[in-house]
C-alpha cells in the first residue's frame, strides 16, 4: 500500500481528508502536526490520539519555534514587517515552514503522496503547495477538500458514516495561533464594515493598572525583558503573556490575496506589534537615514515575498543577509508604557545613540558650525529650485 503524508491539524478538514485517503484513494495515511506556536502539550496529545483513532498508521508532532524564529521571526523583527502597515504576518509566515517539515517527514518515510487540507479560496493552498513542488517535484500533492468542492456538512457526514462522531460545532470565529500572533476570522471580517466585537479576540482584557517594561535588544534581537536575559523565543512568550493582558495587538488587516481578491482578517499579536515598534524606535536613533530608508523598502519587499509564499526565492537569503548586516549597532533598551488596548514608546537608551552626539542639538544650540556656514549651506542646498524656478517662472 502507497503512503501518503498528511499535514494534519485535527480539525473537520483534515480529520475528513485521514478517512477520505484511506477509503477512498486506498492509501496508507501518516499525519504530522508542525507545531509553530498555537498548541500546548496538552493540545498535542489530544491531537495525537484522535489521528490515530481516526486511522493514521503513524502520527508526529513536530515543534520548531527556534527554527520558526531563525529562518523567519528574526528577520521580521529586523525588517519592521507589518503587511500593509498593519498586519506582522502572524500565521502566513508559519505555513511555510510548516510545509518545508511535512517534505522532510515524506521523504524519511518514503511517502509517494503528500496532502493538506486548504481549500481553493485562500492563500494557503498556494503556500503550500509551491513548497511542495519546488522540494519534492516527484512526490504527488492530494487535495480532497479544494479538489472536491466540500461544504462542511457534507465533510461531517462522509465522516458520520465512516464511524467518526466528535463534536463538530462550527466555532462562531476561527482562530489560528502560533509564536507570532494569533488571527480571527468571523462573519464580520467577511464585510467591509464591521469591527470584530470584543468576544472575539481569545485574549480579554484582564489588567488595567499600566505597567513600564524595558526591552532589551543585542545586534536587532530581544535579549531580555527588564535586564533578565533570555532567548529570544522565550523572551517573546514572556512578552505576549504580559501584553496580552493589556488586550494589545489588536487590528483589522485588509490586504490583496495571492489570487487576487481582498480579504479582511483580525488578528491578536501583542508581542509582534510591541517588538517591532520598539525596535524600529531604537533604530531610528541608531541607525542612519539611508539606512532606515533602504531597510524599509527592502523589508516592504521581504515580507510581501514571504506572505505570498515565495521565501525559497534566492532573493531571499540576499535579502536576509543586508537586514541581518544593518543590526550591528541596533543594540540598546527601550523603555515601553503598557496600558489598556495599547501602549507608548517611552523612550531609548544606546550606547550607539546619534542624539547624544557634540554637533548638536535639533533646534537649539549649533556647536560644530557658524551662522554663515549654515548660510552657505542653505544657499547652496537650494539652488535646483532655484535654477528650476528662474527657467519656468509660471510653474506654481
Amino acid at each position: 500500500m502507497e503512503k501518503v503524508v498528511l499535514a494534519y491539524s485535527g480539525g473537520l478538514d483534515t480529520s475528513y481528508c485521514v478517512k477520505y485517503l484511506i477509503h477512498e484513494q486506498n492509501l496508507e495515511v501518516h499525519t504530522i502536526l508542525v507545531n509553530t506556536g498555537g498548541f500546548s502539550e496538552k493540545e498535542l496529545k489530544e491531537t495525537q490520539t484522535r489521528a490515530y483513532e481516526l486511522g493514521s498508521s503513524s502520527h508526529i508532532n513536530k515543534t520548531i519555534l527556534q527554527e520558526f524564529y531563525d529562518k523567519a521571526i528574526k528577520y521580521l523583527i529586523y525588517g519592521n514587517v507589518l503587511k500593509n502597515n498593519t498586519y506582522p504576518l502572524s500565521v502566513s509566515a508559519e505555513r511555510i515552514f510548516q510545509a518545508i517539515e511535512v517534505i522532510h517527514h515524506a521523504k524519511k518515510i518514503g511517502a509517494k503522496y503528500i496532502a493538506h487540507g486548504s481549500t481553493g479560496a485562500g492563500n494557503d493552498q498556494i503556500r503550500f503547495d509551491v513548497i511542495f513542488q519546488t522540494l519534492a517535484p516527484e512526490i504527488e500533492i492530494i487535495t480532497p477538500i479544494r479538489d472536491l468542492k466540500l461544504s462542511r456538512q457534507e465533510e461531517v457526514k462522509y465522516l458520520e458514516q465512516h464511524g467518526v462522531h466528535y463534536s463538530w460545532e462550527k466555532a462562531q470565529y476561527s482562530i489560528n495561533k502560533g509564536l507570532w500572533g494569533t488571527s480571527v476570522g468571523g462573519k464580520e471580517t467577511l464585510t467591509s464594515y464591521e469591527a470584530l466585537p470584543e468576544k472575539a479576540y481569545p485574549s480579554q482584557l484582564q489588567k488595567e493598572i499600566e505597567e513600564t517594561i524595558i526591552l532589551n535588544f543585542e545586534k536587532g534581537e530581544l535579549i531580555g525583558l527588564d535586564g533578565v536575559k533570555d532567548s529570544p523565543v522565550k523572551n517573546i512568550q514572556k512578552l505576549e503573556e504580559l501584553a496580552n493582558a493589556f488586550a494589545i495587538g489588536r487590528d483589522t488587516h485588509v490586504g490583496d490575496t495571492i489570487i487576487g481578491i481582498k480579504g479582511r482578517v483580525g488578528f491578536e499579536a501583542a508581542a509582534p506589534m510591541v517588538i517591532i515598534k520598539a525596535h524600529h524606535l531604537l533604530e531610528k536613533h541608531v541607525l542612519t537615514k539611508w539606512q532606515q530608508y533602504w531597510k524599509e523598502q527592502l523589508a516592504n519587499w521581504y515580507g510581501m515575498l514571504l506572505h505570498e509564499g515565495n521565501y525559497l526565492d534566492p532573493v531571499m537569503r540576499n535579502i536576509e543577509v543586508f537586514l541581518e548586516d544593518s543590526q550591528k549597532s541596533v543594540t540598546g533598551n527601550v523603555k515601553v508604557k503598557l496600558k489598556p488596548y495599547h501602549f507608548i514608546l517611552e523612550g531609548i537608551e544606546s550606547d550607539f545613540d546619534m542624539m547624544k552626539s557634540d554637533f548638536g542639538q535639533y533646534g537649539e544650540m549649533n556647536n560644530s558650525w557658524t551662522s554663515e556656514d549654515a548660510k552657505g549651506f542653505i544657499k547652496i542646498y537650494g539652488n535646483a529650485n532655484k535654477i528650476y524656478h528662474n527657467v519656468n517662472p509660471n510653474n506654481l
